[in-house]
């Protein structure tokens, strides 16, 4: 029983963890988005402070759509359009404007990490980790990437020593931050149920 219950209390931190990452990923993702797509800054950030206003989303996303339409190399309307549908929740629609993007700027890895998470939403787990590795081997440095990579390799997969692996290779990016000091608990109380 006690192995069960630390399975769980491990679960439940990285759930927490996890989700207080994701909404990081994205109010940092979306300011370093605006220096490589350009234009205006995407509203998501502002957003994210206030509660949503789904009406003004949806309306944002219909101009948004009308302007892709218009111009479906339009990059900053193609993101800003991925992130909208993300955060209201529409993970098929938010793939599909990340995929338009990442057709043009392969290389822009929070957009291919959010596509990885809304992969997951959507209960590809071997699709999302693939988004992720990609983003870790386009971008060595990316943290965001790799430590999702040990969440979905976790949770999803409940491969606990691929997670470890993972996460190891997150901390040679990333080893003094809170974020890896979290990690690298994770890690020591995993491998301690494993003996």
């Amino acid at each position: 029983m006690k192995k069960e219950t630390a399975i769980l209390a491990i679960l439940i931190a990285f759930l927490v963890g996890f989700i207080t990452g994701a909404i990081v990923a994205i109010l940092r993702g979306t300011k370093g988005a605006e220096k490589v797509a350009g234009g205006p800054p995407p509203q998501v950030s502002q957003m994210a402070q206030e509660e949503p206003d789904l009406t003004a989303m949806n309306l944002r996303i219909n101009t948004l759509k009308d302007i892709v339409k218009k111009d479906p190399k339009n990059l900053s309307a193609l993101e800003e359009l991925g992130n909208l549908y993300f955060d209201t929740g529409q993970p098929k629609e938010s793939i599909e404007a990340y995929t338009q993007y990442l057709a043009i700027k392969p290389e822009n890895a929070n957009v291919r990490t959010d596509m990885g998470i809304m992969y997951r939403a959507l209960g590809d787990f071997d699709r999302a980790i693939e988004e992720f590795r990609k983003t870790a081997q386009s971008d060595p440095r990316h943290v965001n990437s790799r430590y999702n990579i040990g969440i979905v390799l976790l949770h999803d997969k409940n491969d606990i020593q691929g997670a470890i692996k993972a996460w190891e290779e997150y901390l040679k990016v990333d080893s003094k931050s809170e974020k890896a000091q979290r990690v690298r608990a994770q890690i020591e109380r995993m491998k301690k149920m494993g003996k």
